[in-house]
């Protein structure tokens, strides 16, 4: 349960953590999925923000941790407050190498185009 007055762990991608560091002083540092996991699981729902809205980088994510899916109340910020956590998952995208044409049950193609990568990183606004 959330103390009183406790600031949200905020659940952020690329671009809600461009948004968060309007001003202040930050830490970032990248962790394991297994400690991302750790954090998720040992807060409650109620503790949490979900500052972005792509649905497909939640599948991804909670899907590639492990985590049961949650409904985590979504709020746009603008701020970090000074002693406000997050953890944040950063994709990163790169053009595939090799682009095999694969044939799906159905007998549509289909084409690999590029490779997504999902790496999380803690972000601490320490002043």
């Amino acid at each position: 349960m959330k103390e009183k007055n406790a600031l949200p762990l905020l659940l952020l991608d690329n671009s809600s953590m461009i948004s968060v560091l309007n001003e202040g002083e930050f830490k970032c540092t990248n962790i394991t999925f297994e400690e991302a996991k750790h954090l998720i699981e040992v807060h409650e729902v109620d503790e949490f923000l979900k500052c972005f809205s792509n649905p497909d980088i939640e599948n991804v994510i909670f899907g590639h941790l492990g985590v049961p899916k949650k409904e985590f109340e979504y709020k746009r910020i603008r701020n970090m407050r000074p002693g406000q956590n997050a953890i944040v998952f950063k994709l990163y995208i790169t053009p595939s190498e090799t682009q095999p044409i694969i044939q799906a049950d159905d007998g549509v193609e289909a084409k690999k185009i590029q490779n997504v990568y999902v790496y999380c990183q803690y972000l601490v606004r320490t002043a």
